[in-house]
């Protein structure tokens, strides 16, 4: 597969992960050596945002939590004010296996997001009751909105090619649960194309979760009601989409 082109930039959006977040930079760089890594402190109360510099990521450190939308936001502006095209999303607590990074930067050759799904071969897989119920109308309506097959829309492991990065750096929505869920609706309602690839995700590598499965259930079911919300909202518009320099190439 060749390398990913010098103009990527994966970001890693993190809040209290210093535990993790140093062996997330360093897998990072080994997995994608053509581009550049950059760690979005949300206002960690811990040595976050030393430990991944000393990692060898750019650091970002915001004043105040803005949460993950918020982050990815600072990120994309980041991204746009220095000329990158293509941004990669990694979570900062080692779910994200690096090496599934050129994968999705390669799917970006005919699609304009490329979402990492945890299950690919059935809505909710793995999940039961109102969570399983929560994630199959999730997944049932986006895919209907961006007119193709989605079972994990609640991924946070993404690549964004360059008509997504502009998007996105101007509306990526920084409210509870938008990083999700309103970001692929605003997405597919302004014309962006978006697909999934299969990807074996990890368990959380450091740090304490913020969910349990009853919260994760009350989340889902709010992302419900965000998606609602999403949908009532004006489009987008965006340019046409250009031919995607294939990575690695001259």
């Amino acid at each position: 597969m060749p390398s990913p082109r010098a103009n990527t930039l994966i970001v890693v959006p993190a809040y209290n992960e210093s535990a993790a977040v140093g062996d997330v930079v360093r897998e990072i760089l080994a997995a994608v050596p053509g581009a550049e890594c950059l760690v979005v402190d949300d206002a960690s109360r811990d040595d976050t945002a030393a430990v991944a510099e000393a990692a060898g990521a750019r650091v970002m450190r915001l004043p105040v939590n803005l949460g993950v939308g918020g982050a990815m936001r600072a990120g994309f502006r980041w991204a746009v004010a220095r000329g990158f095209d293509v941004v990669v999303q990694v979570d900062g607590d080692g779910q994200h296996p690096a090496e599934g990074i050129p994968e999705l930067i390669a799917g970006l050759a005919e699609a304009d997001i490329v979402i990492g799904a945890r299950f690919a071969g059935a809505d909710g897989a793995g999940a039961r009751g109102p969570r399983r119920i929560a994630m199959w109308i999730l997944a049932r309506t986006i895919s209907r909105v961006a007119r193709t097959k989605l079972t994990d829309t609640t991924s946070g492991f993404k690549a964004a090619g360059p008509r997504a990065v502009k998007l996105f750096a101007r509306t990526y929505p920084a409210e509870y649960l938008g990083d999700t869920i309103e970001a692929l609706v605003i997405a597919a309602r302004a014309g962006l194309v978006i697909r999934q690839r299969p990807v074996a995700m990890r368990d959380r590598q450091g740090g304490t979760p913020s969910q349990n499965t009853l919260k994760a259930t009350l989340h889902l079911m709010r992302a419900c009601l965000a998606l609602g919300i999403a949908l009532t909202k004006p489009r987008q518009k965006v340019g046409p989409r250009a031919p995607f320099a294939q990575a690695g190439a001259a």
